[in-house]
């Protein structure tokens, strides 16, 4: 037995059994074995989730040997991944063929399948999550045996899929829609925290792309502005001083290079409740954690969609986020902020740090009872269940 952390090292666990399978047939045999044994099964995408939705003691799986490109279609705008493959490696492979992904997160690292199954974002007024993009998946259920579900046959099947936090099958490959190969100018802009929060509406609405970093112990904001060469806004208001102006593909430009590890807790947000928000968890920042938090926080916008467990589910949306040093403790700053989230109508990233349980999340999201009964009609006798995931869709799941 071997011991697995996470990215940040604040989640460790050792499972019974590690397995990286070389391929479909022994993905479904080691399903079947470990059903037979009754042992639960979770996988291990990049490790990059700050929560515990693959902490298992019984078997774990990772699926190295499940990587890249394995069929593109210029015409229908789609692409299909193993889902192994990071959302890096899915865009290097795309801008062979001069293709793209719409958007990424600030960060690239994660497998893009493990990105869309918990609802994971770029910013964009206009972009909604990576869920999104999920037209088809190809999985292996817990009999063992091969499922094919896609949006043109299953289409309400298919709004589970996405954001499925991994609950419902093991998936094998992925198809998503994609767009033709294009470039972004990313601008990055300094300015106070007022100048910020009074244009911010209006940068996102006339913009691709735009967040913004506010930093505790300076307070001051650096915003970051992303379009086509030639689109956006063409003068910034006063105050607005540009640091950085680069061009380049969307995969080179939109995700940044992070070699500091962090833990991390953020809550999507109503958009006309984001900047209120934004001006309290400032407020109780600088009161009691200034001394202790040196990291940015992070804001940005999310397009509402139609996905059962979506953070952002029939509202347009912002996201604020919170991080912390890897290693240091976390609890008392994130616990102390998260009220705030909370009062604001806040729904958490479901793979980063949230204290909220079953009867907390339920509220929260008009389609709740409708996954729950896909989860069960795709995996009655749990096997793809652990105890956080008892926790958070309820605590008489079987499991």
């Amino acid at each position: 037995m071997r011991e697995w952390s996470n990215w940040s090292g604040s989640l460790r666990f050792t499972p019974q059994e590690y397995v990286r399978p070389e391929n479909e047939d022994a993905l479904a045999a080691v399903i079947r074995h470990s059903r037979s044994a009754g042992k639960k099964v979770r996988l291990a995408a990049a490790g990059h989730s700050s929560s515990p939705l693959v902490a298992t003691s019984d078997t774990l799986l990772h699926l190295h040997h499940f990587k890249g490109l394995v069929s593109y279609d210029t015409f229908r705008r789609t692409a299909t991944f193993r889902t192994g493959t990071t959302i890096h490696e899915a865009n290097m492979e795309l801008q062979r063929v001069g293709l793209a992904l719409f958007n990424t997160g600030d960060v690239d690292v994660q497998t893009l399948a493990g990105a869309i199954a918990t609802g994971t974002h770029g910013s964009g007024r206009a972009l909604q999550n990576l869920a999104s993009i999920l037209q088809g998946v190809r999985m292996i259920d817990y009999e063992g045996n091969v499922q094919v579900f896609s949006e043109e046959t299953h289409a309400e099947v298919m709004r589970a899929m996405r954001v499925s936090l991994g609950a419902l099958g093991i998936f094998t490959e992925i198809a998503v829609s994609v767009l033709p190969l294009f470039r972004l100018r990313r601008l990055e802009l300094c300015t106070d925290v007022e100048t910020c929060l009074e244009h911010f509406n209006a940068l996102s609405d006339e913009n691709r792309n735009v967040d913004f970093y506010w930093y505790p112990r300076s307070d001051e904001i650096k915003v970051r502005v992303l379009n086509e060469p030639g689109r956006g806004t063409a003068s910034f208001p006063a105050g607005f001083r540009c640091v950085d102006d680069e061009e380049g593909f969307v995969g080179e430009i939109l995700p940044r290079k992070r070699t500091l590890k962090f833990d991390e807790m953020e809550y999507a947000l109503p958009r006309e409740q984001g900047i209120a928000c934004f001006r309290e968890v400032r407020e109780r920042m600088k009161d009691k954690h200034r001394q202790m938090v040196a990291w940015r926080v992070l804001y940005r916008t999310i397009a509402a969609d139609q996905n059962y467990l979506s953070p952002h589910y029939g509202r347009d949306s912002v996201s604020i986020s919170l991080h912390h040093n890897a290693g240091l403790p976390f609890e008392a700053f994130f616990n102390d902020i998260e009220p705030i989230f909370r009062a604001h109508g806040g729904r958490p990233h479901w793979a980063k740090k949230h204290n909220l349980r079953a009867e907390h999340l339920q509220g929260l999201y008009p389609e709740w009872s409708a996954f729950r009964a896909v989860r069960t009609s795709f995996d009655p006798e749990g096997c793809f269940m652990n105890d956080h995931l008892r926790e958070l869709l309820n605590p008489e799941d079987n499991g």
